[in-house]
């Protein structure tokens, strides 16, 4: 039913303080309407609720449609300092690949001074060298042409914890693959690295090809959620069996790149990423699940029916 609300009043969540009082708001305004009335300046985004500790509202939700009177009441919860998504991926992504390089070239003050600007002796560090750059080229190229983001920015704290963790990962493992005294794979040797390479493209193929696949699921400039499906592109087929399978194949790749280098640091990446990724996962196939009722019953999380 439409009825006519002439009022808005804006709460402090913590507080529960009056910070804004609309008057004369459009019935047919949305929550983005709202938020320009109340805060002109985009430095901070906002956020509104019904409730002091309630869910978020969508800047598209329309004011009629809500449950409110003739006067409306929302809390304010303000998320601070934002940065655009694009831009965190950019530099999460781009430190990993010339940090990775600098420690390929062995630049000056990372090992002895006899080392500088030497090249190893061992065709796995060269092979390896290629497949970290590939995965971080890809990653920035999927961040500027490919990605649709539902939401436009995130907390700016957030780009700090996550550099610490692409870069800091990144310097460790190039430490070590790339060491003067690094030693390939001897136990099935040149065997080992053929497969963990096989496996490791196989992978990131797999991976641009499910991120294509939820790009065109989302048409431009629109937040609608809609079941992903299989296409004709086999590497989509894992659909059936997995509810993200960008990261069971993001796994898949460091698996092959631990398998590859057979160095530590690498294999503990992968576990840390694997845990981190199946509760991106977990989340994601719960709200699949809250949100479509013919949400098909037999998708797990990230692994087929196992997790």
């Amino acid at each position: 039913t439409k009825h006519c609300i002439c009022t808005v009043e804006i709460l402090d969540a913590k507080t529960k303080d009056k910070l804004c009082f609309l008057d004369k708001v459009e019935p047919n305004a949305t929550i983005g309407d709202i938020k320009c009335m109340f805060h002109k300046s985009r430095e901070y985004d906002l956020r509104l609720t019904l409730h002091s500790k309630g869910k978020s509202l969508k800047d598209e939700d329309v004011l009629q449609h809500l449950p409110v009177g003739t006067t409306a009441t929302f809390y304010f919860r303000d998320l601070g300092a934002q940065i655009s998504w694009v831009t965190v991926f950019l530099t999460e992504y781009g430190g990993p690949l010339l940090l990775y390089l600098m420690f390929y070239f062995r630049v000056p003050f990372i090992y002895a001074p006899k080392y500088d600007f030497t090249t190893s002796k061992h065709w796995v560090v060269h092979l390896a060298c290629m497949c970290h750059s590939f995965h971080y080229l890809k990653r920035l190229l999927e961040t500027l042409f490919v990605h649709r983001f539902s939401h436009g920015t995130m907390p700016l704290r957030n780009i700090f914890k996550n550099c610490t963790y692409y870069w800091g990962f990144a310097a460790w493992m190039a430490y070590y693959i790339n060491h003067p005294l690094y030693t390939p794979p001897t136990i099935y040797g040149e065997q080992q690295v053929r497969i963990a390479l096989i496996i490791f493209l196989f992978c990131q193929v797999g991976n641009f090809s499910i991120h294509i696949a939820l790009r065109n699921l989302r048409p431009p400039g629109s937040k609608t959620r809609k079941i992903p499906y299989p296409t004709k592109n086999p590497f989509t087929w894992i659909f059936l069996l997995v509810s993200c399978p960008n990261y069971t194949y993001e796994l898949g790749s460091w698996f092959g790149f631990t398998l590859m280098t057979q160095c530590l640091p690498v294999a503990f990446f992968t576990a840390v990423g694997f845990i981190q990724m199946t509760v991106w996962a977990k989340g994601k196939h719960r709200s699949y699940l809250k949100e479509f009722r013919d949400y098909p019953p037999l998708r797990s999380p990230i692994l087929p029916f196992v997790l």
